[in-house]
């Protein structure tokens, strides 16, 4: 299976809710580039408000992605990425999984507001998942529109 999923994670507090901190986490890009030569390969980029925003990336197994791909008759089947049982909104409706043919990509976004089980404060997530069947050029996610777009984002309050 020739898959890359690129999973980009942006998280913050309550600090960066409002004002020109807002505005910074706002400005943290959903896409990068990809290393080139990726074959079924995770490319995950992490953006923490304790970094402000600066992006760490790395290279991963594509079993630690966080949603469920398989083939099906020639296309690619991709399930709602995994949501935790902790986080804000409930999500008691999934969309459908989405089918990708070769040469297609799919960007899928999801929202969270979790509570720390130490001091029980509020931090946010936003979780982006560009996910391309086939290969691909490195820019793919930057200079082409998805084939698909799953928004998942719902009032984090």
């Amino acid at each position: 299976m020739n898959v890359v999923v690129q999973r980009v994670r942006t998280s913050w507090t309550k600090k960066s809710r409002g004002g020109s901190e807002a505005a910074r986490r706002n400005a943290a890009p959903t896409a990068f580039p990809l290393p080139p030569g990726l074959r079924s390969v995770l490319h995950e980029v992490t953006m923490r408000e304790s970094d402000s925003f600066e992006p760490r990336m790395q290279v991963r197994d594509l079993s630690a992605h966080g949603v469920v791909l398989r083939e099906v008759d020639g296309l690619l089947r991709v399930g709602p990425p995994e949501v935790t049982m902790f986080g804000m909104p409930r999500r008691n409706r999934r969309p459908p999984a989405v089918h990708l043919a070769p040469g297609q990509w799919l960007r899928w976004q999801i929202n969270y507001r979790l509570t720390g089980s130490y001091d029980m404060s509020w931090s946010y997530r936003l979780d982006t998942f560009n996910i391309v069947y086939g290969s691909a050029p490195p820019e793919v996610f930057l200079t082409s529109t998805p084939t698909h777009h799953v928004d998942e984002r719902g009032p984090l309050r």
